[in-house]
């Protein structure tokens, strides 16, 4: 952070939305869904992992067909992999979504975190279903709990929409749901044209293409199947995501963002679309 103006930041520990940076250091003052309150900067960066063997990730690779398919090779990071594999903590109740994101070798490399609930809100996923129509806020991060992408899906009735910002809160881009009924399509919106779209390929929308504005695929998410018993007794989902080709912002971080953020801020109701 040296050099870096004093300003509201993403949380780096992962606890609340935005810290306060004084020009010199984080500061106890902490911001969530326009609250303010303090909270001591102290403690590790919450990373999420889930205990997953490798045999398991590379299998799911396989399983959706990508193995050996992309067209360049990849730098460590989630910006240049050509594969992404993102599964899901699975929780028999689920109060805080959780995701650890792996490269094509089963080696994890970032993760998402859900931040900023209030304890009315953890309440109302524990006993109702009622979330699915309140805010929704996630960070991207790195291995050492960088905080890369922060995403936000407002609350919603019919549509969602999905902004997302660097962790200095610039806005990057929005996802923007197009339609309600049939096949789900969202636009991929930045600076006021459309740089391209998401397409759900049949109406339960397991599986989704990713076109750039001419239409033209740049990458492919495929759900992938963990079993009969894990689907029944959690809410666990697990997706491959394979890249084509490098991209270049806006369209990369708008197109990781859809990525690692489809299961919790696309398709936060289990029953169907948000």
């Amino acid at each position: 952070m040296t050099g870096t103006p004093a300003a509201w930041y993403a949380d780096p520990f992962g606890r609340h939305e935005l810290r306060y940076f004084d020009g010199t250091q984080w500061t106890e003052h902490v911001s969530s869904h326009g609250r303010q309150s303090t909270d001591p900067p102290t403690g590790a960066s919450h990373v999420p992992t889930v205990d997953r063997a490798t045999e398991k990730v590379t299998g799911d690779v396989r399983r959706a067909g990508t193995a050996g398919a992309a067209g360049f090779t990849g730098g460590g990071s989630v910006w240049d992999e050509p594969i992404l594999v993102v599964n899901q903590k699975a929780k028999l109740i689920e109060i805080n979504n959780e995701y650890a994101i792996y490269d094509q070798s089963g080696r994890q490399i970032a993760a998402v975190r859900e931040v900023g609930q209030s304890g009315m809100k953890k309440a109302a996923r524990l006993l109702t279903s009622y979330d699915q129509f309140m805010t929704h806020k996630l960070q991207l991060v790195d291995m050492a709990g960088n905080v890369l992408l922060a995403l936000t899906r407002p609350a919603k009735l019919m549509k969602s929409r999905v902004v997302v910002e660097n962790a200095a809160q610039q806005e990057i881009g929005q996802i923007v749901q197009q339609n309600v009924l049939g096949k789900i399509h969202f636009a991929l919106d930045s600076g006021g044209q459309t740089w391209g779209s998401i397409n759900a390929e049949n109406w339960r929308a397991w599986n989704f293409s990713i076109t750039d504005h001419t239409g033209t695929e740049v990458a492919r998410i495929t759900k992938t199947w963990e079993g009969l018993a894990k689907t029944m007794l959690t809410t666990a989902d697990n997706y491959v995501i394979q890249i084509h080709r490098p991209l270049a912002d806006p369209l990369r971080s708008l197109v990781i963002a859809s990525a690692v953020s489809i299961d919790t801020a696309l398709k936060q109701d289990s029953r169907g679309w948000n």
